[in-house]
């Protein structure tokens, strides 16, 4: 990562928000620990391959991200995520999806395929309510060489899907990029395959 990162990769919370009804595709609004819009997010509808672009803004005048599988209906969903100002590649956050038929299981790699953490549910028994009721809020936590490096919770509300994410160390040993990606998966797949 010797390139250097917008400024709004760089704080330590996030809060991550989808409408739940939104019909032509899906919008993410990611605010820091002081409410201030940092990035917003578009889904395209009706696509086979899956295609998140992340901007600073509602203008979507300044692309940031994009994040988007290889294949279409990936069902190992790997998504590349690559800076579209340069067109180099991120790194991959991989869903595993045998995994997390049972308990939520992502793994974050870097541009060279190499692992360098994985995002788990934190609790089975959390994990068992929230695939039988919505209703149940789920809670994660991001490891890398085996410390507890970011925690990230489902608030409650029936109309609007939120997760907050607290990175508790000064350089996560993950790329910020990837983690944003995966705050913006968390909210746009992970809710959805339930």
């Amino acid at each position: 990562m010797g390139e250097k990162l917008a400024p709004a990769f760089m704080h330590d919370k996030y809060l991550f928000r989808r409408k739940m009804f939104a019909f032509l595709g899906a919008a993410f609004h990611v605010y820091d620990g002081d409410g201030q819009l940092v990035f917003y997010s578009r889904q395209k509808p009706f696509r086979l391959r899956e295609d998140f672009r992340v901007y600073s803004d509602e203008t979507m005048s300044r692309e940031l991200l994009t994040i988007k599988t290889p294949h279409v209906l990936d069902i190992w969903a790997a998504y590349n995520v690559e800076n579209p100002a340069t067109g180099e590649k991120v790194g991959v956050v991989k869903r595993k999806a045998l995994k997390s038929l049972i308990r939520d299981e992502w793994v974050f790699l870097s541009p060279d395929g190499r692992e360098t953490g994985k995002l788990i549910e934190t609790s089975l028994l959390g994990a068992t309510l929230s695939r039988l009721t919505n209703l149940f809020p789920q809670s994660y936590a991001i490891l890398s060489d085996g410390q507890e490096i970011v925690q990230v919770k489902q608030h409650f509300n029936p109309f609007i899907l939120r997760y907050s994410m607290q990175i508790n160390v000064p350089q996560p040993g993950i790329d910020p990029r990837l983690l944003i990606a995966a705050g913006i998966l968390l909210a746009g797949v992970e809710r959805r395959q339930q």
